[in-house]
């Protein structure tokens, strides 16, 4: 279970951090921010996508959209989006819980500027009503993030 992953990964990198669960859905940015009492740019919506031939993360803060020049700017490339299944076979994360925790094999993980503007935010935790509450320096330093400027 994904969920799972990321409470070993807290359990082993963070266990201050705990994994908050809702009775309610979070799996969209304003479906967990109606959930967490937060606004919605303070969820970090975790997306995946394919940049040449590297699957890799980007977590944004969740009002943001991926800018397509910015992004072929950093990577060189166009991204495309997964589909669902190639997202949980190289996350273990179901859309709508996907996050940067707990990850079966190692992937790039890369931080947009957007998520500095909050001294915590919230990404999903493996499931689709599991989430975290944390600073975004300390999510970069446990996954190996890159601070990059690809969003609007």
């Amino acid at each position: 279970m994904s969920i799972e992953s990321v409470r070993a990964f807290f359990s082993s990198h963070a266990p201050e951090v705990p994994i908050m669960v809702t009775e309610e859905s979070s799996a969209t940015v304003e479906l967990a921010a109606a959930a967490h009492g937060v606004e919605p740019a303070q969820i970090a919506k975790t997306i995946c996508l394919r940049a040449g031939e590297t699957v890799l993360l980007v977590v944004a803060a969740g009002t943001t959209r991926l800018d397509n020049r910015k992004f072929r700017d950093r990577f060189g490339t166009k991204p495309r989006m997964l589909g669902a299944d190639e997202v949980v076979s190289a996350t273990s994360h179901p859309i709508g819980g996907v996050c940067p925790f707990g990850l079966p094999s190692p992937l790039p993980v890369y931080c947009d500027i957007s998520l500095r503007d909050f001294s915590e935010v919230l990404p999903a935790a493996g499931a689709t009503n599991a989430a975290v509450c944390i600073s975004p320096d300390l999510m970069v330093q446990l996954t190996g993030a890159e601070w990059v400027d690809v969003c609007d």
